[in-house]
């Protein structure tokens, strides 16, 4: 069984990096000399990724708007809309194309987070050998309830993967995708403005699971040592404190 994913790090220098260091030009910026576009939709484009890090994979990006400085926890809610739906159904449709052992979809906002532009995106990977699934158990979406309405529930992770503070959504009902991104944005706002004074990064992980689809949000911190040398998560005692600041923000 197929367990790393090969990762090739010489092509993964020419990346160009302007998450932090905002001088260097934007690539999604100047749609004429983007290439490779596979579906688009008024601004937002999904593309075939120019640097094809991982081996055994086809990897493509999702261009999220035309404006460069614009976040996902601030869209107005008929382009978040348009993203979400967007982006799930090309995710579901490269799953069912069966080319692929499974197929990820995630994205990568700030510094923290793993990624290289700065220019709101999302990705979509589809994977030849490994099924993402093997490593995912419903108890990693058990949380606190925040919110539970219109076939959606947006809860505080008491499982989290990494550790501390995680945000779940699930979506029990494929009709409501507009609800799930509500608590998507919800969640993705809460943590760069009212979290954690310092958070300035997150990922989004999308799942498709047991019949459902499920979303992790997870704020990035430098990661903890006791994750790193030992698997072992963290979580934070005071997650009703967070469920109820959430309400209260959010829900009144």
């Amino acid at each position: 069984m197929t367990t790393h994913l090969a990762f090739d790090t010489r092509l993964g220098r020419l990346k160009p990096e302007n998450i932090i260091n905002r001088e260097t030009k934007c690539p999604f910026c100047d749609r004429s000399s983007l290439v490779g576009v596979l579906a688009e939709q008024g601004p937002i484009l999904l593309v075939k990724n120019k640097y094809p890090v991982l081996q055994d994979a086809f990897q493509t990006v999702l261009i999220e708007t035309d404006h460069c400085d614009a976040e996902l926890s601030t869209y107005p809610k008929d382009h978040l809309y348009a993203v979400i739906r967007f982006g799930v159904g090309n995710w579901l449709n490269m799953e069912k194309s069966g080319e692929f052992k499974s197929v990820l979809f995630f994205k990568n906002h700030g510094p923290l987070s793993g990624g290289t532009i700065r220019h709101p995106h999302m990705q979509i990977v589809g994977l030849k050998n490994i099924d993402y699934r093997q490593n995912v158990t419903a108890d990693q979406f058990e949380g606190l309830i925040v919110h539970r309405h219109s076939g959606v529930e947006f809860n505080v992770s008491t499982k989290p993967l990494v550790g501390f503070f995680e945000f779940n959504v699930i979506l029990y009902d494929f009709d409501r995708l507009d609800a799930m991104a509500d608590a998507i944005q919800t969640a993705a706002h809460y943590i760069l403005n009212g979290f954690h004074k310092n958070c300035t990064s997150y990922n989004l992980f999308f799942y498709h699971f047991a019949g459902r689809i499920l979303v992790k949000i997870v704020p990035r911190f430098v990661m903890s040592p006791i994750f790193v040398g030992y698997a072992i998560p963290q979580v934070s005692i005071h997650l009703d404190e967070v469920v109820q600041d959430i309400k209260n923000r959010y829900y009144r």
